[in-house]
């Protein structure tokens, strides 16, 4: 597996290059790939089919200059900005039996990542809700995917440091919830674990395998999907 750490300066970028791998490996690309990043700005990303008047105080938004994006994978309504470090994996269909259904890939890629995160964490790990890792009942990680016929894009959410406070002010408690969460507040429910970044990081590597970086991104295709995705309001306030 290859890996690329890069964080581009701007939230559409970031959310562009997920895809932008993603359309690399359909389109021919023979390796499966690791990337991590963390937005430098904080700003709100929905889910493919999220609903932004229902998931977001857009006033806090607007008066605070938050940006409100829209990403190409399913799940929830998150926050995103310093403190909260994300993985995307790309992931070749074919190459494992676990790989075939949403639920066998969200429990594969869990699992793997819970026993790579436990010597760090030290407290029990658990797999929570349909697609969260969680101390206990409180969440530290949230996963999504979006499926292509030959390869499947699986990303996630680890809070480190996060200010969980904003995530308090920017979204409503979910309408939509696992039954684990019973209502809690965003205080109440979610937690950071406070590793060291680089040891996070090369705990998933080595969890993947993933020793060769990845030298060419696929920075045209990035521009394109900033210019005809990522920037359009028409893709942002779809639903």
């Amino acid at each position: 597996m290859k890996y690329i750490d890069i964080t581009f300066p701007t939230p559409l970028e970031n959310l562009a290059c997920d895809e932008a791998l993603l359309n690399m490996c359909e389109s021919g690309y023979d390796h499966e790939l690791l990337r991590f990043w963390e937005s430098p700005e904080y700003f709100v990303v929905l889910g493919y089919s999220g609903r932004i008047a229902a998931e977001v105080h857009t006033q806090y938004c607007k008066h605070n200059n938050v940006p409100i994006l829209r990403r190409y994978s399913g799940g929830g309504t998150v926050v995103q900005g310093p403190g909260c470090v994300n993985f995307s994996l790309i992931l070749d269909i074919e190459r494992s039996s676990h790989l075939h259904t949403i639920t066998e890939t969200n429990l594969f890629v869990m699992n793997r990542h819970k026993e790579a995160l436990a010597p760090l964490i030290r407290s029990n790990i658990e797999i929570q809700g349909f697609s969260d890792l969680a101390i206990g009942s409180r969440k530290f990680s949230g996963n999504a995917q979006r499926r292509r016929q030959h390869w499947v894009l699986f990303h996630g959410t680890i809070l480190l440091d996060f200010d969980i406070s904003l995530v308090q002010r920017i979204l409503p408690v979910p309408a939509k919830q696992p039954p684990y969460r019973k209502n809690r507040t965003h205080l109440g429910f979610l937690t950071n674990v406070n590793v060291s970044r680089a040891k996070l990081k090369e705990a998933i590597g080595n969890a993947w395998d993933a020793t060769d970086e990845l030298e060419d991104c696929p920075s045209g295709e990035i521009d394109r999907l900033v210019r005809t995705r990522y920037s359009s309001a028409e893709w942002t306030l779809r639903f």
